[in-house]
């Protein structure tokens, strides 16, 4: 099984820099039971979500 969620890669500190985030938050779009399919749907979000400033993108993991 794997698990598909976005996150971002970055956030803003207090002096307004954008720094990397450690501790993002993770939201999962749905859990497959290949890595083939795991690939397709962040390939698919990734596609069709513009990843703003923060870099927000489709991940999956196998160690959940």
């Amino acid at each position: 099984m794997y698990k598909v969620f976005i996150r971002n890669w970055w956030q803003y500190d207090r002096n307004g820099n954008i720094v990397p985030d450690s501790s993002a938050r993770k939201y999962t779009l749905d859990y497959v039971s290949s890595e083939e399919q795991a690939r397709k749907l962040c390939a698919e979000y990734n596609t069709t979500h513009k990843p703003g400033k923060l870099s927000r993108k489709a991940e999956y993991t196998s160690n959940y």
